[in-house]
C-alpha cells in the first residue's frame, strides 16, 4: 500500500489517501472504511448527451465520486476465496480458470458536486489494486486500531512469508500466507489406483502421474526464489511429505533447475493429521515452523490460540472469553494475552467498536499483549468461533466469584443512589 496523503486533527477526524498494490490491501481498506466514512475514488459511468436533432449519443466517462458510505462488501480474489482450478490428468497441460482479483465494493449517496452525477444519487464504488481511494472520517473515526492498520499496510517488502503444500495421497493444496490472508492457489486431485497384490503397477503409475502434476503445479503457483518466501511447509499425514520433497528435489535436478535447488534449506516437512487447508493452524504452531517463523505475526496467533486453548481444558480460570468475561478480566488487570479478531472492529455500530478500541487501549496501557487475528487466516476463523474475543490471564479468576463480585457493587451503587435520592446519610451505620 502507498500512503500518498494525509491530514488528521487531534480530534480524529481527517483523511487518508491511499493507493492499494495488492489483494492484501484490498483486505485493509474493508479494514478501514466504515459506515458514516467519506470515500472518494474514480468511478466509470455511461453518460447519455441528446442532440439538437433528438439523436441520443452515449459514452462512457471516468469521474471522481464521494460517496457518504453505506454499505462496504469485500469480494476476495478466486485465490483468497480457495476457488482454486483443477488440473486435469487426462490431458497435456493443466486447465486453469483465470484468477479474479479482489474488489471491494463501495455503496452510498454522491456527496460532492459533479457534472455527470446528481447530489444524492446513490451509487457504488469498485475498489480495486492501483486505483487511488481517499478516507475521510469525522471526529474520533482514526482511533488507534485504524491507524495502526494504515501504518502496518504501508510497510515496505510486505508479501507472502509462508508458501504451503497441505497434500495426502492424489490431493494437494498449495496456498502462500501473508501476514493477513491464506490464499488458496491451487486443489490438485489425482486418482491413484489401491495398491494390491495383482495390480500394484497400476498404483505406481497413478503415484508418478500425482508426483508429476504437483511438481507443475509447484512451479506454476510457488514463488519458491522469492526472496520474502521465508519456508516452504509440505504437510501431510503419514509419509507423502517424504515422498513429495524427494521428488521435487530429484525433478530439481534432473531438470537442472538450480534456482528451485538452491532454496532447499527452505523446506519444512510437518506431520498433520488431515490432508485439507484447516491443518495449516496445526502446520503454524509446529516447533519446525514456530522457531523459524516466531517473528511473523500469524505464527504468533497461532502458536497463542493453541496456548488458550490447552489452558481452558488444563487451567480454565486463566483462559477466558466472551466480550463481557473478557472486558471483567481487563477491568481487574489480569490480561497477559489479548485475543481479538478484526471481525469486531468491523462493527456497523461504532459504539461496539469504540468499546474493543478502549479494550485494546487499556490493556497496552497494562502491558498487555495484543493480537489482532485476521478472519482471512484459518487461527483468525477459529478465534470467531468464540465470539472473536479471548485471554490469557496472568493470574486465576474465577468467573462465578468476579460475577457475584460485580452484581453486589452495582447493588451497592443502586443502594446508594436511592439513599441520596431520599437525603439518607448514605455513610451512617
Amino acid at each position: 500500500m502507498k500512503l500518498l496523503g494525509k491530514h488528521l486533527d487531534k480530534d480524529g477526524s481527517g483523511y487518508v489517501t491511499l493507493r492499494p498494490d495488492d489483494d492484501e490491501d484490498i483486505w485493509h481498506l474493508y479494514n478501514l472504511i466504515q459506515e458514516g466514512d467519506r470515500v472518494r475514488a474514480s468511478a466509470v459511468r455511461r453518460v447519455q448527451n441528446v442532440s439538437a436533432t433528438g439523436s441520443i449519443e452515449s459514452h462512457r466517462v471516468r469521474l471522481n465520486l464521494t460517496l457518504a458510505v453505506a454499505r462496504v462488501t469485500w469480494s476476495p480474489s478466486t485465490a483468497a476465496a480457495g476457488e482454486a482450478a483443477s488440473f486435469s490428468t487426462d490431458a497435456s497441460t493443466s486447465t486453469s480458470a483465470p484468477a479474479h482479483a479482489a474488489t471491494l465494493h463501495i455503496s452510498g449517496r454522491v456527496t460532492s458536486e459533479n457534472p455527470h452525477v446528481k447530489m444524492g444519487a446513490f451509487h457504488t464504488l469498485d475498489v480495486e489494486v492501483n486505483r487511488d481511494v481517499r478516507i475521510e472520517k469525522d471526529e474520533g473515526g482514526w482511533d488507534s486500531i485504524a491507524l495502526g492498520r494504515v501504518e502496518e499496510s504501508c510497510v515496505p517488502g510486505r508479501g507472502a512469508e509462508v508458501a504451503a503444500i497441505v497434500c495426502g495421497e492424489g490431493t494437494a493444496t498449495f496456498c502462500l500466507l501473508s501476514q493477513h490472508m491464506t490464499m488458496v492457489m491451487h486443489r490438485l486431485e489425482v486418482s491413484i489406483p489401491r495398491k494390491i497384490a495383482a495390480n500394484s503397477g497400476a498404483h505406481e503409475k497413478g503415484l508418478t502421474r500425482f508426483y508429476s502434476a504437483l511438481f507443475t503445479s509447484f512451479l506454476r503457483h510457488i514463488p519458491y526464489s522469492s526472496p520474502t518466501i521465508r519456508a516452504i511447509v509440505i504437510a501431510s499425514p503419514g509419509w507423502v511429505r517424504d515422498a513429495v520433497f524427494d521428488y521435487i528435489m530429484a525433478e530439481a535436478t534432473r531438470t537442472g533447475n538450480k534456482a528451485l535447488l538452491s532454496t532447499r534449506n527452505k523446506f519444512i516437512k510437518v506431520h498433520v493429521t488431515s490432508p485439507h487447508v484447516h491443518s495449516l493452524v496445526e502446520v503454524l504452531k509446529s516447533p519446525e515452523i514456530a522457531s523459524q517463523l516466531k517473528e511473523t505475526k500469524f505464527a504468533r496467533e497461532g502458536i497463542m490460540l493453541d496456548k488458550f486453548f490447552k489452558m481452558l481444558g488444563a487451567d480454565e480460570m486463566r483462559a477466558w472469553y466472551g466480550p463481557v468475561h473478557v472486558a471483567l478480566a481487563a477491568d481487574r488487570g489480569a490480561i497477559g494475552t489479548l485475543l481479538i479478531s478484526d471481525d469486531l472492529f468491523r462493527a456497523s455500530d461504532p459504539i461496539m467498536r469504540k468499546k474493543y478500541v478502549q479494550l485494546v487501549e487499556d490493556a497496552r496501557q497494562k502491558n498487555a499483549e495484543v493480537l489482532i487475528f485476521s478472519s482471512m487466516h484459518e487461527s483468525g476463523q477459529q478465534l470467531n468461533q468464540l465470539s472473536g474475543i479471548a485471554a490469557i490471564l496472568t493470574f486465576p479468576l474465577d468467573v462465578e466469584v468476579v460475577e457475584a463480585e460485580e452484581r453486589e457493587a452495582k447493588e451497592e451503587e443502586e443502594r446508594r443512589k436511592q439513599a441520596e435520592e431520599n437525603g439518607e446519610d448514605v455513610n451512617a451505620g
